[in-house]
């Protein structure tokens, strides 16, 4: 028995049972029975439930995954004397990671399965914002350790701000004009160096907004050559008439900026300052605070502090330097075009050319109302990368699928902040492998037909989830974690993100005092473009007299999901895993 003493009382509760659910068993039954074999799965019958219910095609793959499963079990010594898989073993080898949702990793080897051999502007590219900031965008400090947390965790785009030091003889990377404390760049460039290829060898686009003038770019040039060497990738021209390939460019560093006014001019505060749309936000429900950081943060930055900031870095444009230093601009293999601030100008695609800007959140939200066809087309050929709005302040996200809905490659995120919009760019990236590139649909890259997310769509499939039961947090959670009186309350919320007319959330009931939640809860989901949607799942302890308690979360492509009974691992709110906590799922298409 489980005891939790309540005042003077103790209340005692029926410990975890590691049996499966009633589902799970009805299912071994139907083909354990089936073969004959009554108490043990028969090699046959493995097949059988290989090919049925998990989607296994062709004689060879139905033969692969069956010598895993009895190679787990017997590993594990969960095989039968007589041969057969009991039902001990058939519920371990569906919970564990060789039987996961996504393609396992093997080893240190990914699974990248898309052609890598097509432009760069064909690919959704993870990118980070500000990449070397700890915390918020004003007051925290900078640091090259988180550029090796990113980079670890497949991110493929870096930004480093460079500015001048207080003497004006070297080069600092931090946030300009606020309160964040200054990063030596030798250490970051060092740190890019050493983690680049750790997690993915392809390209990392190192995206330099400098503040510099010539004689300290000059110096900025000696020491990016001086520390990749041969890892640098330079352009032979200064136009080039298509993007290289993630393939052509694997193992290599790029940089990318342009020259300083242009930069600053692309950064418009007053712009940046507005507002976005809270579209599709109150399906989600609201955002999980982060009591340690969030609210501490809230504290320190007031609405004072954010006009200063904002007024400060006006004045800093005015005064900044100009001049590009020729050894520095020979580094810049991927230029940006030089902002109008006239869309129909600046989304104009250049036949001869290629090139990439940059848009704040706000002006490309505004864009894609009037814009929407122009920024897919444009996209097609030359890249664009989006950013978080000034304001901003506690590195928080706007939702990556406005960008991704029209075919914009670099959504940057703040990697420094938590939360639903940050879970769904990390869920994009678990697609390909996790290598950092995930290839854009075809229909994104359609010239004949644009593709309108706005639209009215059919229904184009049907996904059938299933939520068996989940398991784990008794390992990974003191006894009186999400309650001190009782075993915890779970409850499953499960949805998608995707284009508007498929974003929704739903969730289960309530399991009451129970580590091992079973939920047999059954979802269909129509999606009218799967090939944008991602799955979302949360897990939360329900709690009548406060905030209910955040107990996991994962995000998954839906067009990557294995068909079948699969194990889902769960996430912290920071994106980490959780050691032990998983959920027993069922996805079908129809």
């Amino acid at each position: 028995m489980t005891t939790y003493r309540v005042c003077c009382f103790l209340r005692r509760f029926r410990p975890a049972s590691n049996e499966p659910s009633e589902a799970i068993g009805d299912v071994f039954e139907a083909y354990a029975g089936a073969d004959g074999g009554g108490s043990a799965l028969g090699e046959e019958a493995l097949r059988r439930f290989l090919r049925e219910v998990q989607g296994e095609a062709g004689d060879d793959d139905v033969e692969a995954a069956a010598r895993e499963v009895l190679a787990f079990a017997a590993e594990h010594r969960l095989l039968k004397k007589g041969g057969g898989l009991t039902v001990e073993g058939f519920y371990r080898w569906l919970c564990s990671d060789a039987n996961a949702a996504l393609h396992p990793r093997r080893g240190v080897i990914k699974t990248v399965h898309h052609d890598m051999g097509l432009p760069l502007s064909h690919y959704f590219i993870y990118t980070g914002h500000n990449s070397y900031l700890t915390g918020n965008q004003l007051s925290s400090g900078c640091s090259e350790a988180p550029i090796a947390k990113a980079l670890r965790d497949g991110v493929r785009v870096i930004e480093l701000d460079l500015w001048p030091n207080a003497a004006k003889d070297d080069v600092e990377v931090l946030h300009g004009r606020t309160w964040t404390s200054p990063v030596d760049l030798m250490k970051c460039l060092e740190t890019v160096k050493e983690h680049a290829f750790v997690s993915s060898p392809y390209p990392v686009i190192l995206t330099l907004e400098d503040h510099l003038t010539p004689h300290l770019q000059a110096k900025v040039a000696k020491m990016v050559k001086e520390t990749f060497g041969d890892l640098l990738h330079l352009s032979e021209s200064e136009a080039m008439p298509v993007f290289p390939s993630p393939e052509d460019l694997r193992g290599k560093i790029i940089i990318s900026t342009k020259p300083p006014k242009e930069y600053l001019e692309t950064k418009s505060s007053k712009e940046e300052a507005q507002n976005g749309s809270a579209e599709e936000e109150s399906v989600w429900g609201d955002e999980i605070p982060d009591n340690k950081a969030q609210v501490a943060t809230a504290r320190q930055v007031s609405e004072k502090d954010t006009e200063r900031y904002v007024e400060e870095d006006e004045e800093m444009e005015k005064k900044v330097q100009q001049g590009v230093n020729g050894e520095y601009k020979s580094l810049i293999s991927i230029s940006l075009t030089r902002r109008k601030h006239d869309m129909d100008q600046d989304l104009k695609v250049d036949p001869e050319k290629v090139s990439r800007m940059s848009l704040g959140e706000a002006a490309y939200e505004k864009a894609t109302i009037t814009h929407g066809s122009e920024i897919i087309k444009f996209t097609q050929r030359n890249l664009l990368r989006i950013f978080p709005k000034t304001t901003r302040i506690t590195s928080s996200n706007y939702n990556p699928l406005m960008g991704w809905r029209y075919g914009a490659q670099m959504v940057a995120a703040n990697m420094q902040g938590h939360g639903r919009k940050l879970w769904l760019t990390q869920g994009m990236f678990r697609a390909n492998g996790g290598c950092g590139y995930v290839k854009k649909p075809d229909f994104l890259m359609n010239t004949d037909k644009m593709f309108d997310p706005r639209s009215k769509l059919p229904v184009k499939t049907r996904l059938k989830v299933t939520v068996y039961m989940g398991d784990g947090w008794r390992f990974d959670f003191r006894k009186t974690h999400f309650d001190k009186c009782s075993p915890p309350d779970f409850y499953a919320r499960v949805g998608i993100a995707g284009v508007v007319a498929d974003t929704m959330m739903k969730e289960t009931k309530v399991i009451m005092d129970n580590w091992i939640p079973t939920w047999d809860h059954e979802f269909e989901f129509p999606l009218s473009v799967p090939e944008l949607a991602l799955l979302r799942v949360e897990v939360h302890e329900s709690d009548n007299h406060q905030k209910d308690d955040f107990a996991g979360q994962t995000c998954l492509p839906v067009w990557e999901l294995r068909s079948g009974i699969r194990s889902v691992r769960l996430y912290a709110r920071d994106g980490e895993v959780l050691r032990s906590v998983k959920l027993l799922m069922r996805f079908e298409f129809s």
